[in-house]
This record gives C-alpha cells, structure tokens and sequence, in this order.
C-alpha cells in the first residue's frame, strides 16, 4: 500500500526548478540521452500508445504511427542529427570604436523549467514534440497530458517516468483544476496549443509572471480552389486532408473558396473521393476515426444544416460517429463558418473571383493555415503577398507541418511563436549576446 501524498504543483515546479540551478539539464550529453531514451520509448511503445489513440479517438493503428508516432520520431532523429550544430555560438561583427580586439557572439542559454499543455486531437504528437524542443534546449519541463485523451494521458503518464529523467520531467495529469493550479506557478515558458479561449486563460497566468508564451492555436484555415485546377486531384488531397482524424486537426482545410462554376464541378469529384478513400460505408471504414466526446459530437451535428448535402450527413452518437461530409450553397453568415470547425465537415463556399476571395480571407482572423490549387505563377505570388496566415501550403494541404525545417506556427488570432526543428530550439532557449574586450 502505498500512502505517499501526492505531489502538489508548486513542489513539482520546485524540485525541477532545482535540478535545473544544478545545471544537470545543460550538458549536450544530457539532452541527447534523454532524446534518445524519448525515442527508445516511442519505439518500444508505439503499439501501446496506438491503442490508447484508438481508444480515445477511433484512430487507426496506420493514422496513429503516421501521424503522432512515426512523425515524433522523425522529429527527434531530426533534432539528433543537428543539435550540435544548431547550438553552436554565432559570431557577430563588432563596430571600430571597440577595438581591433573586441570580440562577439551569440549563444542560446536555456530558458528554465518549461509547461507544455497538450491538447487533444493528437495527444502524443503535441505533447511529446514540444517536449523533445524543450528537452534539446536544455531546459527541465512539466508536461500536461489532455484529461479529453484519458488512455493516452494514462500511457504518457505511465511510460514516460520510465525512459526519462525523472529529476528533470515530469508529468502532471488532471483537468481544469490541475491546470490552473500549474498556471498560477511560474514557470519560465509555457507552451499552449489548443483553443483561444483557454489561450487568453494562459496568458493572463503567465503575464502574473511576465512569463513569455507560445500559442498553438487553431482558425478557419481556408482551401482556395482556381479556375482550370485538376478537380479530381484537388478533391482526392482535399478529403485525405480534411478527414484525416475525423477533421479534428488545426491545420485541416474548414472550407472551400472557389467560383460557383468550379464549385458545382467539384461536387462529384468530392462524393468519388470519399467513396474512394473511405468506402461506400464509412462507419465501417478502420481508416476513419471518431468524435473526441459526446459535446463535441452534438456540437458537430448541429452545424450539418448549413447547407445542402453533397455527401456524407449520417451520425451516430453511440457511435460519436459523423460522415465525412461536403456542404454545398454554404451562406457565410451560416453556422458553420462562425467557429473552427474541427470535425469531419467541409463546405463549399462561393466568392466571384481571385479579388473577391483574397477580400473574403482578409475580412476574417488570420488562419493557422492557407491552402490553394493552382497553376497560376501570378496567383501564387498574389496569395503569398496579400493574405497573411500562419503557413501556406500550394496544392497540399497539411504537408508543411512535416518539413522539419519549416516553422509551426500561426499569426493574430491562430497563435504566436513557433516551432520544430530548429525553430524549436529559438523557442525554448534565450539567445544571448555576449561581448569581450580584452584587458590589455
């Protein structure tokens, strides 16, 4: 029988606050074995956590290596491959009036002890890849599994005391009230990626700590379709991005943008596609997942009404099963277009033209994500230029967030900072400037 207390925020944050002062965190050989052991766990476990991904969210055990295992792995061989590299020291030019003699440089120092809060949709992904940032900058970090993910709270919780160095990570699970107690402690960043609600939430707590921030939020990330783009290659890549975790991810496509010409064309090009990707039955498809919970679920099923059924509408609440479904005749005052959508729903919405649609993306909050499928050079440059989003993706949506050497991140209301790869390194450390003048 065990009667030990449990550990209470504040003295977890203390005691990685310590082993942080003791400098354990800052060797390079630190952060490589803890790397390593963090992929030793993925790799030894990868079939737990699969399981625990189908139990909280229907994911296949395809979808759950593809997209949360085998992608945090890459992540991590990534960061391997370069860190020595990536933490290297910058020299700086120095102005005459300083001397011959003077010298300067850059070098990232650690940041301190680190909150990661995790959201949901994928509970693995984006709680172990901040953490795998955090832990090559050299820092000690708190993580927070999703309480809305309970089987892979558990697993993380359970697996990640074994492989890591416990003086140095630890794991706090719980919901709203563990949250906040871990909030109203300072810590040294914190990490956010979910919603903008409870994004002002964490930065209100944190400015009681003037503690800096990086949001991973979310947005109606639009899906601009061109006049004379290949429809059957725009709708395949659309519904495999779309459906993808039954549409709960931040960087799916939420909508359609196009003429109302290439958008009458595009509707039995989306009913082959899913038919295609998922069957003519995809409730029975092992390749499509559920709904988080029953309030997501009926706050889903009551954004189906927004327009005219191209395909898909079936649901399921036992289930928490909705179809993979394309609305057609979509008003923008509608329902489905005032919130993020992050479900299994994707309407087609009608502008004029490329100015028209440009003025449509403009009038909203800036996306965590633009996508477009065209052939036009002078498109391309006039969506880069002219609309402002957190990453642009040209004829594939979702691609970008694999390119380890690309930044993660949105802009305005889809959040600030960003990360991977070597952009995760600048998150979690401070670049300090450093000057020396010789005494002689």
């Amino acid at each position: 029988m065990n009667d030990r207390t449990p550990e209470q925020p504040a003295e977890t944050v203390a005691r990685l606050r310590a082993t942080f002062r003791s400098g354990r965190t800052k060797p390079v050989e630190w952060r490589i074995g803890q790397l390593r052991r963090l992929r030793d766990m993925l790799t030894e476990h990868g079939d737990d956590l699969a399981r625990a991904l189908h139990a909280d969210l229907g994911k296949s055990t395809t979808e759950a290596y593809r997209t949360e295992v085998d992608f945090t792995v890459r992540e991590i061989d990534h960061t391997l491959e370069h860190l020595a590299t990536w933490l290297r020291p910058e020299s700086a030019p120095v102005p005459a009036h300083l001397g011959g003699d003077a010298t300067a440089w850059t070098r990232f120092d650690p940041l301190g002890v680190v909150l990661v809060i995790a959201p949901w949709n994928y509970p693995v992904q984006l709680l172990l890849t901040p953490l795998l940032g955090a832990l090559a900058s050299g820092n000690a970090v708190v993580v927070k599994p999703s309480e809305l993910a309970p089987a892979t709270s558990a697993a993380v919780a359970r697996l990640l005391p074994r492989y890591l160095d416990t003086t140095a990570v630890a794991v706090v699970e719980g919901a709203v009230a563990e949250t906040t107690a871990l909030l109203a402690e300072r810590f040294d960043h914190i990490f956010y990626t979910g919603n903008g609600t409870v994004g002002r939430i964490v930065m209100r707590a944190a400015a009681e700590h003037l503690t800096p921030v990086t949001l991973e939020l979310g947005g109606k990330s639009p899906a601009f379709v061109d006049r004379g783009a290949d429809l059957s290659v725009v709708a395949d890549r659309l519904v495999r991005g779309k459906f993808l975790n039954a549409g709960q991810t931040c960087v799916a496509p939420d909508y359609v943008l196009t003429d109302p010409e290439t958008a009458r064309a595009l509707e039995p090009e989306f009913i082959r596609a899913v038919t295609a990707v998922f069957g003519t039955e995809p409730q029975r498809s092992t390749e499509f997942g559920r709904i988080v919970n029953e309030r997501h679920f009926d706050r889903l099923s009551a954004l189906l009404d927004s327009g005219r059924t191209v395909t898909g509408g079936a649901t399921d609440r036992a289930d928490k099963y909705i179809a993979p479904t394309v609305l057609a005749d979509v008003d923008p005052d509608s329902p489905v277009m005032r919130e993020e959508i992050f479900g299994p729903i994707l309407p087609i919405v009608t502008v004029r033209d490329l100015d028209a649609a440009i003025g449509f993306i403009n009038d909203r909050d800036k996306p965590l994500a633009l996508y477009a499928f065209t052939e036009s050079g002078t498109t391309r440059e006039r969506l880069a230029h002219e609309t402002s989003s957190g990453g642009l993706g040209f004829g594939l949506p979702l691609a970008h967030l694999t390119v380890s050497d690309l930044p993660f991140g949105g802009v305005g209301e889809s959040g600030m900072g960003s990360y991977h790869g070597h952009y995760s390194i600048e998150t979690f450390s401070h670049r300090k400037s450093v000057l020396n003048k010789p005494l002689g």
